[in-house]
Protein backbone atom coordinates (compact mmCIF):
# COMPACT_ATOMS: atom_id res chain seq x y z
CA UNK A 1 0.00 0.00 0.00
CA UNK A 2 2.71 2.45 1.04
CA UNK A 3 4.82 1.59 -2.01
CA UNK A 4 1.96 2.31 -4.41
CA UNK A 5 1.22 5.68 -2.83
CA UNK A 6 4.92 6.63 -2.71
CA UNK A 7 5.38 6.09 -6.44
CA UNK A 8 2.55 8.56 -7.11
CA UNK A 9 4.22 11.02 -4.76
CA UNK A 10 7.35 10.65 -6.89
CA UNK A 11 5.32 11.34 -10.03
CA UNK A 12 3.93 14.53 -8.47
CA UNK A 13 7.48 15.57 -7.50
CA UNK A 14 8.56 14.93 -11.10
CA UNK A 15 5.71 17.10 -12.37
CA UNK A 16 6.84 19.93 -10.10
CA UNK A 17 10.44 19.60 -11.28
CA UNK A 18 9.44 19.69 -14.94
CA UNK A 19 6.97 22.55 -14.45
CA UNK A 20 9.67 24.88 -13.12
CA UNK A 21 12.78 23.80 -15.03
CA UNK A 22 11.80 24.68 -18.62
CA UNK A 23 13.66 27.93 -18.05
CA UNK A 24 15.00 28.20 -21.60
CA UNK A 25 11.52 29.06 -22.89
CA UNK A 26 11.46 32.52 -21.25
CA UNK A 27 14.71 33.69 -22.88
CA UNK A 28 12.87 36.07 -25.22
CA UNK A 29 11.25 37.86 -22.25
CA UNK A 30 14.58 39.36 -21.15
CA UNK A 31 16.76 38.98 -24.26
CA UNK A 32 16.26 42.58 -25.43
CA UNK A 33 17.45 43.93 -22.06
CA UNK A 34 20.42 41.56 -22.06
CA UNK A 35 21.31 42.69 -25.57
CA UNK A 36 21.20 46.33 -24.49
CA UNK A 37 23.29 45.85 -21.33
CA UNK A 38 25.97 43.82 -23.13
CA UNK A 39 25.88 46.21 -26.13
CA UNK A 40 25.91 43.33 -28.61
CA UNK A 41 24.46 42.72 -32.05
CA UNK A 42 21.57 40.42 -32.89
CA UNK A 43 24.05 37.82 -34.17
CA UNK A 44 25.87 37.82 -30.83
CA UNK A 45 22.55 37.57 -28.98
CA UNK A 46 21.72 34.55 -31.14
CA UNK A 47 24.94 32.90 -29.99
CA UNK A 48 23.74 33.19 -26.38
CA UNK A 49 20.51 31.41 -27.31
CA UNK A 50 22.57 28.76 -29.10
CA UNK A 51 24.70 28.33 -25.96
CA UNK A 52 21.59 27.41 -23.97
CA UNK A 53 20.57 24.86 -26.62
CA UNK A 54 24.16 23.65 -26.88
CA UNK A 55 23.80 22.24 -23.38
CA UNK A 56 21.82 19.39 -24.97
CA UNK A 57 24.97 18.21 -26.73
CA UNK A 58 26.49 17.50 -23.33
CA UNK A 59 23.31 15.92 -21.95
CA UNK A 60 25.04 12.52 -21.96
CA UNK A 61 27.09 13.70 -18.99
CA UNK A 62 24.02 13.33 -16.73
CA UNK A 63 23.74 9.64 -17.63
CA UNK A 64 27.43 9.22 -16.91
CA UNK A 65 26.98 10.90 -13.53
CA UNK A 66 24.15 8.49 -12.65
CA UNK A 67 26.54 5.58 -13.10
CA UNK A 68 28.64 6.79 -10.18
CA UNK A 69 26.40 8.98 -8.01
CA UNK A 70 22.93 8.64 -6.47
CA UNK A 71 19.95 10.29 -8.12
CA UNK A 72 19.56 13.05 -5.54
CA UNK A 73 23.15 14.15 -6.17
CA UNK A 74 22.45 14.59 -9.88
CA UNK A 75 19.27 16.52 -9.03
CA UNK A 76 21.08 19.04 -6.82
CA UNK A 77 23.99 19.31 -9.23
CA UNK A 78 21.48 20.37 -11.89
CA UNK A 79 19.91 22.86 -9.47
CA UNK A 80 23.26 24.46 -8.59
CA UNK A 81 24.33 24.63 -12.24
CA UNK A 82 21.15 26.55 -13.00
CA UNK A 83 21.62 28.71 -9.92
CA UNK A 84 25.12 29.73 -11.03
CA UNK A 85 24.28 30.03 -14.75
CA UNK A 86 21.19 32.21 -14.35
CA UNK A 87 22.39 33.93 -11.17
CA UNK A 88 25.51 35.31 -12.83
CA UNK A 89 23.46 36.52 -15.80
CA UNK A 90 21.15 38.31 -13.36
CA UNK A 91 24.15 40.04 -11.77
CA UNK A 92 25.28 41.14 -15.24
CA UNK A 93 21.92 42.43 -16.46
CA UNK A 94 21.37 44.40 -13.23
CA UNK A 95 24.90 45.92 -13.54
CA UNK A 96 26.11 44.43 -10.23
CA UNK A 97 29.07 42.97 -12.09
CA UNK A 98 30.59 43.45 -15.51
CA UNK A 99 31.75 40.35 -17.36
CA UNK A 100 33.15 39.79 -20.86
CA UNK A 101 30.85 38.31 -23.47
CA UNK A 102 32.55 34.89 -23.38
CA UNK A 103 31.77 34.50 -19.66
CA UNK A 104 28.08 35.24 -20.26
CA UNK A 105 28.18 32.68 -23.09
CA UNK A 106 29.54 30.04 -20.70
CA UNK A 107 26.84 30.90 -18.14
CA UNK A 108 24.17 30.32 -20.79
CA UNK A 109 25.81 27.01 -21.64
CA UNK A 110 25.82 25.97 -17.96
CA UNK A 111 22.16 26.97 -17.56
CA UNK A 112 21.19 24.92 -20.63
CA UNK A 113 23.11 21.92 -19.34
CA UNK A 114 21.22 22.08 -16.03
CA UNK A 115 17.92 21.58 -17.90
CA UNK A 116 19.25 18.37 -19.48
CA UNK A 117 20.29 17.05 -16.07
CA UNK A 118 16.86 17.82 -14.64
CA UNK A 119 15.24 16.00 -17.56
CA UNK A 120 17.44 12.94 -17.04
CA UNK A 121 16.44 12.75 -13.37
CA UNK A 122 12.76 12.95 -14.32
CA UNK A 123 13.09 10.29 -17.04
CA UNK A 124 14.79 7.87 -14.65
CA UNK A 125 12.12 8.42 -11.98
CA UNK A 126 9.28 7.78 -14.45
CA UNK A 127 10.89 4.71 -16.01
CA UNK A 128 11.84 3.06 -12.71
CA UNK A 129 8.52 3.68 -10.95
CA UNK A 130 6.05 3.18 -13.82
CA UNK A 131 7.48 0.39 -15.97
CA UNK A 132 4.16 -0.71 -17.47
CA UNK A 133 2.94 2.83 -18.19
CA UNK A 134 6.23 4.55 -18.83
CA UNK A 135 5.05 6.28 -22.03
CA UNK A 136 2.07 7.80 -20.18
CA UNK A 137 4.30 8.90 -17.28
CA UNK A 138 6.88 10.43 -19.59
CA UNK A 139 4.39 12.27 -21.80
CA UNK A 140 2.57 13.67 -18.76
CA UNK A 141 5.65 14.95 -16.95
CA UNK A 142 7.38 16.24 -20.08
CA UNK A 143 4.20 18.18 -20.86
CA UNK A 144 4.64 20.30 -17.76
CA UNK A 145 8.07 21.38 -18.98
CA UNK A 146 6.25 23.32 -21.68
CA UNK A 147 4.21 25.35 -19.18
CA UNK A 148 7.25 26.71 -17.33
CA UNK A 149 7.34 30.03 -19.19
CA UNK A 150 3.67 30.72 -18.39
CA UNK A 151 4.25 30.00 -14.69
CA UNK A 152 7.33 32.23 -14.60
CA UNK A 153 5.39 35.01 -16.33
CA UNK A 154 2.70 34.84 -13.65
CA UNK A 155 5.37 34.93 -10.94
CA UNK A 156 7.04 37.86 -12.71
CA UNK A 157 3.77 39.80 -12.92
CA UNK A 158 3.01 39.00 -9.27
CA UNK A 159 6.32 40.43 -8.02
CA UNK A 160 7.44 43.27 -10.30
CA UNK A 161 6.13 43.41 -13.89
CA UNK A 162 8.38 46.36 -14.71
CA UNK A 163 11.64 44.42 -14.28
CA UNK A 164 12.39 41.87 -17.05
CA UNK A 165 15.66 40.87 -15.36
CA UNK A 166 13.50 39.32 -12.64
CA UNK A 167 13.07 36.32 -14.96
CA UNK A 168 16.75 35.46 -14.52
CA UNK A 169 16.53 35.66 -10.73
CA UNK A 170 13.46 33.40 -10.72
CA UNK A 171 15.18 30.98 -13.12
CA UNK A 172 18.07 30.74 -10.66
CA UNK A 173 16.10 30.36 -7.41
CA UNK A 174 12.86 28.47 -8.11
CA UNK A 175 14.40 25.21 -9.47
CA UNK A 176 16.67 25.09 -6.42
CA UNK A 177 13.69 25.49 -4.07
CA UNK A 178 11.71 22.83 -5.99
CA UNK A 179 14.66 20.43 -5.71
CA UNK A 180 14.61 20.75 -1.92
CA UNK A 181 10.84 20.19 -1.97
CA UNK A 182 11.07 17.07 -4.15
CA UNK A 183 13.97 15.42 -2.34
CA UNK A 184 11.87 13.63 0.33
CA UNK A 185 9.75 11.46 -2.01
CA UNK A 186 12.80 10.83 -4.19
CA UNK A 187 14.81 9.52 -1.23
CA UNK A 188 11.88 7.28 -0.21
CA UNK A 189 11.45 5.48 -3.53
CA UNK A 190 9.59 2.17 -3.14
CA UNK A 191 11.19 -1.10 -4.28
CA UNK A 192 10.24 -2.27 -7.74
CA UNK A 193 7.10 -4.45 -7.73
CA UNK A 194 5.58 -5.80 -10.97
CA UNK A 195 1.91 -4.93 -11.28
CA UNK A 196 -0.83 -7.45 -12.18
CA UNK A 197 -2.81 -6.66 -15.35
CA UNK A 198 -5.65 -5.05 -13.40
CA UNK A 199 -3.09 -2.87 -11.63
CA UNK A 200 -1.72 -1.68 -14.98
CA UNK A 201 -5.22 -0.73 -16.14
CA UNK A 202 -5.93 1.00 -12.84
CA UNK A 203 -2.76 3.07 -13.19
CA UNK A 204 -3.81 4.00 -16.74
CA UNK A 205 -7.05 5.43 -15.35
CA UNK A 206 -5.04 7.42 -12.81
CA UNK A 207 -2.97 8.84 -15.66
CA UNK A 208 -6.13 9.78 -17.53
CA UNK A 209 -7.29 11.69 -14.44
CA UNK A 210 -3.91 13.42 -14.17
CA UNK A 211 -4.04 14.42 -17.83
CA UNK A 212 -7.46 15.99 -17.25
CA UNK A 213 -6.02 17.97 -14.32
CA UNK A 214 -3.07 18.97 -16.51
CA UNK A 215 -5.40 20.19 -19.26
CA UNK A 216 -7.28 22.28 -16.68
CA UNK A 217 -3.96 23.79 -15.63
CA UNK A 218 -3.14 24.74 -19.22
CA UNK A 219 -6.59 26.24 -19.84
CA UNK A 220 -6.32 28.21 -16.60
CA UNK A 221 -2.97 29.73 -17.58
CA UNK A 222 -4.14 30.48 -21.11
CA UNK A 223 -7.43 32.14 -20.16
CA UNK A 224 -6.45 34.09 -17.08
CA UNK A 225 -2.88 35.24 -17.80
CA UNK A 226 -4.21 38.21 -19.75
CA UNK A 227 -6.04 39.35 -16.57
CA UNK A 228 -2.79 39.59 -14.59
CA UNK A 229 -2.11 43.20 -15.55
CA UNK A 230 -1.98 44.43 -11.96
CA UNK A 231 0.08 42.93 -9.15
CA UNK A 232 -2.86 41.94 -6.92
CA UNK A 233 -4.71 39.93 -9.59
CA UNK A 234 -1.41 38.40 -10.75
CA UNK A 235 -0.72 37.16 -7.21
CA UNK A 236 -4.18 35.62 -6.96
CA UNK A 237 -3.78 33.94 -10.34
CA UNK A 238 -0.32 32.66 -9.47
CA UNK A 239 -1.72 31.22 -6.23
CA UNK A 240 -4.44 29.48 -8.25
CA UNK A 241 -1.83 27.97 -10.58
CA UNK A 242 0.12 26.63 -7.59
CA UNK A 243 -3.08 25.07 -6.18
CA UNK A 244 -3.66 23.30 -9.52
CA UNK A 245 -0.10 21.93 -9.32
CA UNK A 246 -0.78 20.69 -5.78
CA UNK A 247 -4.03 18.93 -6.76
CA UNK A 248 -2.25 15.82 -8.12
CA UNK A 249 -1.24 15.11 -4.50
CA UNK A 250 -4.79 13.77 -4.12
CA UNK A 251 -3.80 10.75 -6.22
CA UNK A 252 -1.72 9.07 -3.44
CA UNK A 253 -4.71 9.61 -1.14
CA UNK A 254 -7.01 7.87 -3.62
CA UNK A 255 -4.59 4.94 -3.83
CA UNK A 256 -4.45 4.59 -0.02
CA UNK A 257 -8.24 4.86 0.25
CA UNK A 258 -8.77 2.21 -2.42
CA UNK A 259 -6.26 -0.18 -0.86
CA UNK A 260 -8.01 0.23 2.49
CA UNK A 261 -11.48 -0.16 0.96
CA UNK A 262 -10.82 -3.44 -0.86
CA UNK A 263 -9.65 -5.62 2.05
CA UNK A 264 -12.16 -4.17 4.54
CA UNK A 265 -15.49 -2.88 3.21
CA UNK A 266 -15.53 -4.70 -0.14
CA UNK A 267 -14.35 -8.02 1.32
CA UNK A 268 -17.20 -8.05 3.84
CA UNK A 269 -19.69 -8.50 0.99
CA UNK A 270 -18.03 -11.68 -0.26
CA UNK A 271 -18.00 -13.93 2.79
CA UNK A 272 -18.90 -17.58 2.29
CA UNK A 273 -22.62 -18.10 2.88
CA UNK A 274 -23.34 -14.39 3.07
CA UNK A 275 -26.49 -13.04 1.51
CA UNK A 276 -24.56 -10.08 0.16
CA UNK A 277 -22.48 -11.96 -2.44
CA UNK A 278 -22.43 -9.60 -5.42
CA UNK A 279 -20.76 -11.95 -7.94
CA UNK A 280 -21.96 -15.34 -9.09
CA UNK A 281 -19.45 -18.00 -7.87
CA UNK A 282 -19.15 -19.65 -11.30
CA UNK A 283 -18.57 -16.31 -13.00
CA UNK A 284 -16.04 -15.43 -10.32
CA UNK A 285 -14.02 -18.61 -10.95
CA UNK A 286 -14.16 -17.98 -14.70
CA UNK A 287 -12.99 -14.40 -14.13
CA UNK A 288 -10.11 -15.62 -11.98
CA UNK A 289 -9.09 -18.08 -14.68
CA UNK A 290 -9.15 -15.38 -17.34
CA UNK A 291 -7.06 -13.07 -15.15
CA UNK A 292 -4.52 -15.82 -14.52
CA UNK A 293 -4.28 -16.55 -18.24
CA UNK A 294 -3.91 -12.85 -19.04
CA UNK A 295 -1.32 -12.43 -16.34
CA UNK A 296 0.75 -15.24 -17.81
CA UNK A 297 0.42 -13.75 -21.27
CA UNK A 298 1.33 -10.22 -20.20
CA UNK A 299 3.85 -11.04 -17.47
CA UNK A 300 7.00 -8.99 -17.20
CA UNK A 301 9.90 -10.83 -18.76
CA UNK A 302 13.13 -11.11 -16.82
CA UNK A 303 12.01 -8.48 -14.28
CA UNK A 304 14.62 -9.37 -11.69
CA UNK A 305 17.47 -9.39 -14.23
CA UNK A 306 16.69 -6.11 -15.92
CA UNK A 307 13.37 -4.39 -15.37
CA UNK A 308 14.48 -1.30 -17.26
CA UNK A 309 14.76 -3.34 -20.46
CA UNK A 310 11.37 -4.88 -19.78
CA UNK A 311 9.61 -1.55 -19.58
CA UNK A 312 11.09 -0.52 -22.89
CA UNK A 313 8.91 -2.99 -24.81
CA UNK A 314 5.45 -1.50 -25.22
CA UNK A 315 2.47 -3.70 -24.48
CA UNK A 316 0.64 -4.60 -27.62
CA UNK A 317 3.30 -3.25 -29.97
CA UNK A 318 3.74 -5.94 -32.58
CA UNK A 319 6.70 -5.88 -34.89
CA UNK A 320 5.56 -4.49 -38.22
CA UNK A 321 7.15 -6.06 -41.25
CA UNK A 322 8.15 -3.92 -44.21
CA UNK A 323 8.75 -5.40 -47.63
CA UNK A 324 10.25 -2.64 -49.75
CA UNK A 325 13.93 -3.04 -50.45
CA UNK A 326 16.19 -0.66 -48.54
CA UNK A 327 13.74 -0.06 -45.70
CA UNK A 328 13.76 -1.33 -42.15
CA UNK A 329 12.88 -5.02 -42.11
CA UNK A 330 11.26 -4.87 -38.68
CA UNK A 331 10.22 -1.78 -36.73
CA UNK A 332 11.82 -1.64 -33.30
CA UNK A 333 14.98 -3.55 -34.26
CA UNK A 334 17.87 -2.44 -32.08
CA UNK A 335 20.29 -0.14 -33.91
CA UNK A 336 23.90 0.49 -33.02
CA UNK A 337 25.29 3.95 -33.70
CA UNK A 338 26.82 2.81 -36.99
CA UNK A 339 23.59 1.14 -38.14
CA UNK A 340 21.56 4.18 -37.15
CA UNK A 341 23.70 6.58 -39.17
CA UNK A 342 23.49 4.31 -42.22
CA UNK A 343 19.68 4.23 -42.22
CA UNK A 344 17.84 6.45 -44.67
CA UNK A 345 14.84 6.33 -42.33
CA UNK A 346 16.87 7.93 -39.55
CA UNK A 347 17.93 10.82 -41.77
CA UNK A 348 14.35 11.36 -42.90
CA UNK A 349 13.41 11.53 -39.23
CA UNK A 350 16.35 13.84 -38.50
CA UNK A 351 15.34 16.23 -41.30
CA UNK A 352 11.70 16.20 -40.16
CA UNK A 353 12.75 17.19 -36.62
CA UNK A 354 15.40 19.66 -37.85
CA UNK A 355 12.91 21.41 -40.16
CA UNK A 356 10.00 21.23 -37.73
CA UNK A 357 10.39 21.21 -33.96
CA UNK A 358 13.77 22.94 -34.05
CA UNK A 359 12.39 25.84 -36.07
CA UNK A 360 9.69 26.23 -33.43
CA UNK A 361 12.31 26.41 -30.70
CA UNK A 362 14.36 29.01 -32.58
CA UNK A 363 11.20 31.04 -33.15
CA UNK A 364 10.55 31.06 -29.41
CA UNK A 365 14.07 32.38 -28.84
CA UNK A 366 13.42 35.26 -31.24
CA UNK A 367 9.89 36.46 -30.65
CA UNK A 368 11.12 39.06 -28.16
CA UNK A 369 12.77 40.85 -31.08
CA UNK A 370 9.92 39.87 -33.42
CA UNK A 371 7.38 41.59 -31.17
CA UNK A 372 9.70 44.58 -30.75
CA UNK A 373 10.16 44.98 -34.51
CA UNK A 374 6.38 45.01 -34.97
CA UNK A 375 5.94 47.63 -32.25
CA UNK A 376 4.41 45.16 -29.79
CA UNK A 377 7.07 45.00 -27.10
CA UNK A 378 4.41 45.35 -24.42
CA UNK A 379 2.89 42.04 -25.57
CA UNK A 380 6.09 40.01 -25.25
CA UNK A 381 5.09 38.36 -21.97
CA UNK A 382 1.69 37.52 -23.46
CA UNK A 383 3.42 35.81 -26.38
CA UNK A 384 5.66 33.90 -23.96
CA UNK A 385 2.58 32.62 -22.13
CA UNK A 386 0.75 31.83 -25.37
CA UNK A 387 3.64 29.81 -26.78
CA UNK A 388 4.17 28.08 -23.44
CA UNK A 389 0.49 27.15 -23.00
CA UNK A 390 0.05 25.76 -26.52
CA UNK A 391 3.36 23.93 -26.28
CA UNK A 392 1.93 22.38 -23.12
CA UNK A 393 -1.25 21.31 -24.96
CA UNK A 394 0.84 19.87 -27.78
CA UNK A 395 2.82 17.80 -25.31
CA UNK A 396 -0.36 16.54 -23.68
CA UNK A 397 -1.77 15.58 -27.09
CA UNK A 398 1.34 13.45 -27.71
CA UNK A 399 -0.17 10.88 -25.32
CA UNK A 400 -3.25 10.48 -27.56
CA UNK A 401 -1.86 7.46 -29.49
CA UNK A 402 -1.42 5.56 -26.22
CA UNK A 403 -5.04 6.15 -25.17
CA UNK A 404 -6.78 5.40 -28.47
CA UNK A 405 -4.55 2.63 -29.85
CA UNK A 406 -7.00 -0.10 -28.75
CA UNK A 407 -9.77 1.38 -30.94
CA UNK A 408 -7.80 3.24 -33.58
CA UNK A 409 -4.18 2.51 -34.44
CA UNK A 410 -2.16 5.02 -36.42
CA UNK A 411 1.61 4.83 -36.79
CA UNK A 412 3.57 7.24 -34.62
CA UNK A 413 5.39 8.53 -37.69
CA UNK A 414 1.96 9.47 -39.07
CA UNK A 415 1.22 11.48 -35.92
CA UNK A 416 4.58 13.20 -36.46
CA UNK A 417 3.53 14.29 -39.95
CA UNK A 418 0.21 15.64 -38.66
CA UNK A 419 2.02 17.53 -35.86
CA UNK A 420 4.34 19.22 -38.37
CA UNK A 421 1.48 20.61 -40.47
CA UNK A 422 0.71 23.73 -38.34
CA UNK A 423 4.28 25.06 -38.53
CA UNK A 424 4.41 26.05 -42.25
CA UNK A 425 0.86 27.43 -41.99
CA UNK A 426 1.90 29.64 -39.07
CA UNK A 427 5.14 30.85 -40.67
CA UNK A 428 3.52 31.83 -43.96
CA UNK A 429 0.78 33.58 -41.99
CA UNK A 430 3.43 35.58 -40.12
CA UNK A 431 5.15 36.44 -43.42
CA UNK A 432 1.89 37.67 -44.96
CA UNK A 433 0.68 39.78 -42.04
CA UNK A 434 2.26 41.81 -39.27
CA UNK A 435 -0.86 42.33 -37.19
CA UNK A 436 -1.11 41.46 -33.51
CA UNK A 437 -3.73 38.79 -34.16
CA UNK A 438 -1.56 37.09 -36.81
CA UNK A 439 1.39 37.12 -34.41
CA UNK A 440 -0.68 35.50 -31.67
CA UNK A 441 -2.25 32.86 -33.93
CA UNK A 442 1.14 32.02 -35.46
CA UNK A 443 2.77 31.74 -32.04
CA UNK A 444 -0.01 29.43 -30.81
CA UNK A 445 0.24 27.13 -33.85
CA UNK A 446 4.03 26.89 -33.65
CA UNK A 447 3.86 26.18 -29.90
CA UNK A 448 1.27 23.42 -30.43
CA UNK A 449 3.30 21.78 -33.21
CA UNK A 450 6.72 21.93 -31.55
CA UNK A 451 5.33 20.82 -28.18
CA UNK A 452 3.89 17.65 -29.70
CA UNK A 453 7.14 16.88 -31.52
CA UNK A 454 9.34 17.39 -28.45
CA UNK A 455 7.20 15.07 -26.33
CA UNK A 456 6.57 12.39 -28.97
CA UNK A 457 10.16 12.12 -30.22
CA UNK A 458 11.31 9.67 -27.53
CA UNK A 459 8.47 7.26 -28.28
CA UNK A 460 9.03 7.50 -32.04
CA UNK A 461 12.75 6.84 -31.66
CA UNK A 462 12.02 3.86 -29.42
CA UNK A 463 9.37 2.45 -31.76
CA UNK A 464 11.34 2.75 -34.99
CA UNK A 465 14.97 2.22 -33.94
CA UNK A 466 14.70 0.02 -30.85
CA UNK A 467 13.74 0.59 -27.19
CA UNK A 468 16.96 -0.54 -25.56
CA UNK A 469 19.10 1.88 -27.59
CA UNK A 470 16.76 4.82 -27.22
CA UNK A 471 19.06 6.73 -24.83
CA UNK A 472 21.95 6.90 -27.30
CA UNK A 473 19.80 7.16 -30.42
CA UNK A 474 17.65 9.99 -29.09
CA UNK A 475 20.72 11.97 -28.02
CA UNK A 476 22.01 11.63 -31.58
CA UNK A 477 18.67 12.88 -32.88
CA UNK A 478 18.55 16.01 -30.72
CA UNK A 479 21.98 17.15 -31.89
CA UNK A 480 19.89 18.86 -34.57
CA UNK A 481 18.62 21.34 -31.94
CA UNK A 482 21.89 23.23 -31.29
CA UNK A 483 22.83 22.92 -34.98
CA UNK A 484 19.47 24.32 -36.04
CA UNK A 485 19.56 26.96 -33.35
CA UNK A 486 22.92 28.15 -34.67
CA UNK A 487 22.04 28.10 -38.37
CA UNK A 488 18.46 29.37 -38.21
CA UNK A 489 19.21 31.94 -35.54
CA UNK A 490 22.34 33.17 -37.31
CA UNK A 491 20.50 33.66 -40.61
CA UNK A 492 17.61 35.42 -38.84
CA UNK A 493 20.09 37.67 -37.04
CA UNK A 494 21.85 38.55 -40.32
CA UNK A 495 18.54 39.56 -41.90
CA UNK A 496 17.62 41.52 -38.75
CA UNK A 497 20.93 43.42 -38.62
CA UNK A 498 20.90 44.07 -42.38
CA UNK A 499 17.57 45.88 -41.97
CA UNK A 500 18.82 47.70 -38.90
CA UNK A 501 20.08 50.56 -41.04
CA UNK A 502 16.46 51.28 -41.98
CA UNK A 503 15.33 50.89 -38.39
CA UNK A 504 14.06 53.78 -36.28
CA UNK A 505 16.62 53.74 -33.52
CA UNK A 506 19.72 52.13 -32.07
CA UNK A 507 20.72 51.58 -28.47
CA UNK A 508 24.44 52.16 -27.89
CA UNK A 509 26.20 49.67 -30.18
CA UNK A 510 23.25 47.31 -30.63
CA UNK A 511 20.90 47.85 -33.56
CA UNK A 512 17.13 47.74 -33.02
CA UNK A 513 15.29 46.99 -36.25
CA UNK A 514 11.70 48.18 -36.68
CA UNK A 515 9.16 47.08 -39.29
CA UNK A 516 7.91 43.91 -40.98
CA UNK A 517 11.04 43.68 -43.12
CA UNK A 518 13.12 42.69 -40.08
CA UNK A 519 11.76 39.12 -40.16
CA UNK A 520 9.84 38.83 -43.45
CA UNK A 521 12.54 36.91 -45.33
CA UNK A 522 13.24 34.83 -42.23
CA UNK A 523 9.60 33.71 -42.02
CA UNK A 524 9.54 32.85 -45.72
CA UNK A 525 12.71 30.75 -45.50
CA UNK A 526 11.60 29.06 -42.29
CA UNK A 527 8.25 28.32 -43.92
CA UNK A 528 9.90 26.70 -46.95
CA UNK A 529 12.16 24.61 -44.72
CA UNK A 530 9.20 23.49 -42.61
CA UNK A 531 7.49 22.28 -45.82
CA UNK A 532 10.64 20.23 -46.46
CA UNK A 533 10.35 18.79 -42.95
CA UNK A 534 6.68 17.96 -43.55
CA UNK A 535 7.55 16.19 -46.79
CA UNK A 536 10.32 14.24 -45.07
CA UNK A 537 7.91 13.10 -42.34
CA UNK A 538 5.38 11.95 -44.96
CA UNK A 539 8.03 9.87 -46.73
CA UNK A 540 9.06 8.38 -43.39
CA UNK A 541 5.42 7.53 -42.65
CA UNK A 542 5.00 5.80 -46.01
CA UNK A 543 8.19 3.80 -45.49
CA UNK A 544 7.20 2.69 -42.00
Amino acid sequence: MAGQSRKWMILVATIWIQAFTGTNFDFSAYSSDLKSVLEISQVQLNYLAVASDLGKVFGWSSGLALMYFPLWTVLFTAAFMGFVGYGVQWLVITNFVSLPYIMVFLCCLLAGLSICWFNTVCFVLCISNFPANRSLALSLTVSFNGVSAALYTLAYNAINPASPELYLLLNALIPLVISFTAIIPILRQPPFEPLPPDGVRRDSLMFLLLNILAALNGVYLLLFESNSSDVTSARLLFGGAIILLILPLCIPGLVIARNWYLPTIHASFRLEGSGFILVDPDELELHKGMLAHEANRESYEDVVQNHVKTIASEEGDADELLITRGQLEVLGTEHSLKQLLCRADFWLYYIAYFCGGTIGLVYSNNFGQIAQSLGQSSNTTTLVTLYSSFSFFGRLLSATPDYIRAKFYFARTGWLAIALLPTPIALFLLASSGTASALQVGTALIGLSSGFIFAAAVSITSKVFGPNSVGVNHNILITNIPIGSLIYGFLAALVYDSHGSTGIKSVTDSVVCMGRGCYYLTFVWWGCLSVLGLGSSLVLFIRT
